[in-house]
């Protein structure tokens, strides 16, 4: 680490900051339980924070959603320190907090070294081997949430049909502003419009590199809420906001190439997938249930994750099935691999978008060379199967979907063992504390978290 370079960048950084008003920039992580947190320092100590890092405890690797404290084998208590230091190159002043930047951190000790935990530096380290490997990936996180109009109860702001076009017009004003912020950040939005359930609106931006993408995902997500708040409105993300109703998915698309070109275009297999493209997919699908764990991975999750949702309960894939826990995408008929990407659907609002494209990486990384094969597509509603030719479910709870991703020892070596146990440890303390809850208890006190 040159600390002198970073803190004469951020000097430079700095200065731009204050002629253009800023006072003060928000330091971001995402921690295991899918909790944005957050330290700030007035823009005039941004060298030293970028130099020295900001101090943090650890212990907010084993935070549960409630603020409720759980431990591990190797974190926890309130002993020890890490820096946090801002990535420069994302640092991004925010329209609708006026006097504020952002920046998300990657974590660090006070030894210098890169903290074996860090969620961010997980996702860095599977980009690049998997760039080692001649493989590129390109991401994008979809964004679905609940727009409400009352301080605590989940009533809906703006009503109408789904999808329908009187729902847009209520919160005009609001979806402009919105996407006005997005644009004046950079953020390169593709779609926004109303979603299935009442308040729920949907947006959808480019792809990028796996970790722009999650840090993409972390920006649009408190812009959606600083825009909400300055509207008078609440926004939940969770998982399942009023339980039995369709709940606030998180798609993670993603698409692969390597030297020869795109792998799910221009190739012999399924829809054109290249062999390569099948294996990757092959591989994804095989491993569906561990990564339940880590795209789905509250108690809430598994009152979203059922059938006839659309949100891919199942094991299996097909071409624009929404119903498939992974939709294959091809694109309108002479796009080639310019839009030739795959869905998944198993995440949601409470993931850590960091370990999300990170666990990805590292399954594309194993399975692009392994020569493995899809099953046969399934192109229907998979609930409309008899019963016993339907597709393997998913996980039907957090606590099964936890024990799917112990048994997977690929992700265990890939996060390491200091990630990996943090973040059973912290989902398991999470399953524990709603063991006596009912569906609506859930949606209640989950609601408002995310």
């Amino acid at each position: 680490m040159d600390r002198a370079h970073l803190a004469e960048r951020a000097r430079d950084c700095a200065a731009a900051l204050a002629a253009q008003g800023v006072h003060a920039v928000a330091l971001t992580w995402v921690d295991n339980a899918g909790i944005t947190r957050v330290k700030s320092v007035p823009t005039g100590r941004l060298p030293e924070a970028a130099a020295w890092g900001a101090g943090m405890s650890s212990v907010f690797d084993v935070f549960c959603l409630d603020d409720s404290v759980t431990t591990s084998r190797h974190i926890g208590g309130p002993t020890g320190d890490l820096r946090l230091h801002p990535d420069l190159d994302r640092l991004t002043v925010l329209a609708a907090q006026p006097g504020w930047a952002w920046a998300p951190v990657d974590r660090w000790t006070q030894e210098g070294e890169p903290h074996t935990a860090c969620q961010r530096r997980f996702a860095r380290t599977m980009m690049e081997w998997a760039a080692a490997a001649g493989l590129t990936l390109r991401m994008a996180f979809e964004v679905e949430w609940f727009l409400g109009a009352d301080a605590e109860e989940p009533r809906p702001a703006g009503t109408g049909p789904a999808y329908g076009m009187n729902r847009l017009v209520a919160l005009s004003d609001y979806g402009d502003d919105l996407l006005a912020a997005l644009a004046a950040q950079g953020v390169a939005v593709e779609q926004y419009h109303p979603e299935y359930s009442p308040g729920q609106l949907e947006l959808s931006v480019a792809a990028t590199d796996p970790v722009a993408a999650a840090d993409a995902n972390v920006l649009v997500r408190q812009t959606i809420r600083a825009v909400s708040a300055r509207h008078g409105l609440r926004v939940s993300f969770a998982p399942v906001v009023i339980a039995g109703q369709v709940g606030n998915g998180g798609h993670l698309h993603f698409s692969v190439r390597d030297a020869d070109g795109a792998l799910f275009a221009g190739g012999a297999g399924p829809y054109a997938m290249t062999g390569r493209g099948e294996s990757v997919l092959a591989g994804v699908l095989a491993r569906l249930p561990a990564l339940c764990a880590i795209g789905a991975p509250g108690v809430a999750s598994y009152l979203r994750l059922v059938p006839q949702r659309w949100a891919g309960p199942y094991q299996c894939w097909g071409r624009e099935n929404r119903e498939a826990g992974l939709r294959f995408v091809t694109g309108v008929a002479g796009q080639g691999d310019q839009a030739a990407n795959a869905e998944l659907k198993c995440v949601d609002g409470a993931a850590n978008p960091y370990l999300v494209v990170g666990a990805v990486c590292a399954i594309v990384l194993d399975s692009a060379g392994a020569g493995l094969r899809l099953p046969a597509e399934i192109a229907v509603d998979p609930a409309a199967l008899p019963e016993g030719d339907q597709p393997p479910r998913l996980p039907v709870s957090l606590p099964e979907a936890i024990g799917r991703l112990e048994a997977d020892d690929g992700l265990r070596a890939a996060m390491g063992e200091a990630l990996f146990d943090a973040f059973l440890a912290v989902r398991r303390a999470e399953v524990d504390l709603f063991a006596d809850a009912g569906p609506a208890h859930v949606a209640a006190a989950t609601r408002w978290r995310y």
